[in-house]
């Protein structure tokens, strides 16, 4: 017996030609939770940004609240993680806690939230300030008035506040 190969139906060569409608992909819970895992897996992100990320990506205002509401809840997703990964990162890069929560609140997350983390994190502000301006100037302290409002002005640019830019530039050693 020869075995006879399954004929094409015409729905099976529609199939073929005609591609599914992107727009279902984009209505689809299932595919904005892959879409929001596969952002997850490369970094953390806090709520809001994941949803406004999704709907950039193409998908439904809605669509995209509820994947990343569903994320929360299984824990996938949660703000104080994001936040605490935030801030660490910020303090590798030099910047001060007024840039940090600068960035945080542009990033839609509780100030609440936010002032907790930081004072969670231990990190001594004054003596950031102080290795940034090491760092940048040299261990030297500034001789004359330019030169120390030069680079008060960068720490500040750097987000410290006035305290932490006194103990840097002044040679305060609390």
């Amino acid at each position: 017996m020869v075995a006879v190969p399954n004929k094409p139906t015409i729905h099976d060569v529609i199939e073929e030609l005609v591609p599914p409608l992107e727009d279902d992909r984009y209505a689809s819970p299932t595919e904005a939770r892959r879409k929001a895992m596969n952002y997850l897996a490369r970094r953390e992100y806090g709520h809001r940004e994941l949803c406004i990320k999704l709907e950039t990506a193409g998908f439904l205002p809605d669509v995209a609240g509820a994947a990343v509401e569903k994320l929360r809840r299984d824990n996938l997703q949660d703000d104080r993680r994001f936040v605490g990964s935030f801030v660490q990162s910020r303090i590798h890069q030099g910047k001060g806690p007024v840039v940090v929560r600068a960035d945080l609140r542009q990033r839609g997350i509780a100030s609440a939230l936010v002032a907790e983390v930081l004072t969670q994190s231990g990190q001594n502000w004054h003596e950031l300030a102080r290795e940034v301006r090491h760092k940048k100037f040299g261990t030297g302290l500034p001789t004359d008035f330019k030169e120390k409002a030069r680079q008060m002005r960068f720490l500040q640019y750097r987000g410290f506040e006035h305290d932490h830019i006194q103990a840097a530039v002044g040679g305060d050693d609390d």
